[in-house]
């Protein structure tokens, strides 16, 4: 399910960030934070009322920096406004509308996307009653909230939520899986893209792709058909800047979002950066299959390149599973390994595994590992399957969430991956409060 984006856009000290803050603690399930190019950018990827989206926090927006890191910042500004589907315009109910937001208001209106605006920082009946003013900016009507106080935000979501685009309907056939090549500028993503397609096996057909400025391609591999998400799009302007990789990692998150397998390019001659990092992230917590590929391997001389696997296995040692192919896309080396290896994930990413398999698994997991006590408590796991509708998620129903140490989950992770052939693929576990209905001491000592 693609996820849109949702971005906060004003000036400074309006409450942006604690906006975002609010929105990722409360009412609404985040899967993650992802920091972004400076420190005072953060995606948060959340939910309301069953909708996924993305929410992307800005900086504030100054219609003319005089300083280099305010042009940055401003460039990231217009890259998210650039990118959202919807954008919440967030105002200070305090300070009224100024000069500044009505430039702000300018460029908005300019960017013809759906803009809620939101007037914060509304703690009393008073500051209620000047919301009105906010009319005059010609941007619809403005939403009273409190994104300290957490006043107005279901109001605010709820007005989100009827802005957000349809769900698109999938056009992708049974059986084709969705690959997606992502990584920073330069790395040679469209040169990959490129040699894929031109191997020997035909194109089948070319589609439009729901992002703007892409197209996606389906290859036919081994009579098998794979669409290729294509993130080609992003080009690169005279040397990479923040603004560039900014526009970059939205673009990767996009095209993230729709696959089923992310081929994640890092560039052999600049070893894993931090941005790899950040992205390979976000594959794992939204849970999509993912394939390191390690391009310009070329480059590399070979009495370096044995300490190079090493150190890159030292890298992504929080993800051992995730494999690793050493490639040349310009010269086609290695590249006749992809395709099979990421439609191995794919395969595996569709496993069903029965409720009482999941649950025997669990258990004797469970007995020969028990968990820590926490003071005088100790995690119980009352339930465990495999949810029905996400891939390679596990549900785990235990007495206290808050007991579940990380050490013990990756344990658990690492017992469902070898006992159910998951090896490749990242596994979610989720863990939720059992339901008041289920005998918890019975089923403790069942376990």
């Amino acid at each position: 399910m693609t996820r849109p984006i949702v971005a906060i856009v004003g000036r400074t000290n309006v409450g942006k960030s604690t906006l975002l803050n609010r929105l990722a603690g409360r009412r609404i399930a985040v899967v993650a934070d992802l920091p972004g190019t400076t420190r005072d950018r953060v995606f948060a990827f959340a939910s309301w009322q069953g909708r996924e989206f993305t929410v992307v926090d800005t900086g504030g927006w100054q219609a003319k920096p005089r300083l280099s890191l305010e042009q940055k910042v401003k460039e990231q500004v217009e890259a998210a406004i650039g990118q959202a589907d919807v954008i919440i315009f967030l105002l200070d109910a305090k300070d009224g509308a100024i000069a500044a937001d009505e430039e702000i208001a300018e460029v908005l209106r300019a960017a013809n996307k759906p803009i809620i605006l939101a007037v914060n920082k509304v703690d009393s009946a008073q500051q209620a009653n000047q919301v009105a003013d906010f009319y005059h900016l010609g941007m619809g009507e403005p939403v009273a909230i409190s994104a300290y106080h957490n006043r107005g935000i279901d109001d605010l979501m709820d007005a989100m939520l009827a802005s957000l685009p349809p769900q698109p309907i999938s056009i992708v056939k049974l059986g084709e899986a969705k690959l997606a090549i992502v990584g920073r500028p330069n790395v040679g993503k469209s040169t990959l893209l490129n040699t894929l397609l031109r191997d020997e096996r035909a194109i089948v057909h070319e589609s439009p792709g729901t992002t703007r400025d892409s197209l996606d391609a389906t290859v036919r591999w081994d009579d098998k058909e794979i669409l290729l998400v294509d993130t080609a799009g992003i080009r690169r302007r005279g040397r990479v800047d923040v603004g560039v990789d900014y526009y970059s990692l939205l673009r990767a998150l996009q095209a993230i979002n729709r696959c089923d397998v992310a081929l994640l390019l890092i560039d052999a001659s600049e070893f894993i950066t931090a941005q790899d990092m950040h992205i390979a992230g976000y594959i794992i917590e939204v849970g999509r299959g993912i394939m390191i590929l390690v391009n310009k391997w070329d480059l590399v001389p070979r009495e370096q390149r044995q300490e190079f696997k090493r150190s890159v296995e030292q890298r992504l040692r929080f993800a051992s599973y995730i494999p690793i192919i050493y490639i040349s896309a310009k010269l086609g080396r290695g590249v006749n390994r992809i395709l099979p290896q990421a439609w191995d994930i794919w395969q595996k990413r569709q496993k069903r595994i029965p409720r009482s398999e999941v649950s025997e698994l669990v258990k004797q997991a469970v007995s020969s590992y028990p968990p820590a006590h926490i003071g005088s408590r100790r995690l119980r796991i009352i339930r465990a399957y495999q949810d029905e509708s996400r891939p390679a998620t596990f549900v785990l129903q235990v007495n206290n969430p808050q007991l579940v140490y990380f050490s013990y989950q990756r344990y658990l992770e690492n017992k469902l991956r070898q006992s159910f052939g998951f090896r490749d693929v990242p596994l979610k576990l989720i863990f939720t409060k059992a339901g008041r209905k289920i005998n918890t001491e019975t089923a403790v000592r069942a376990w």
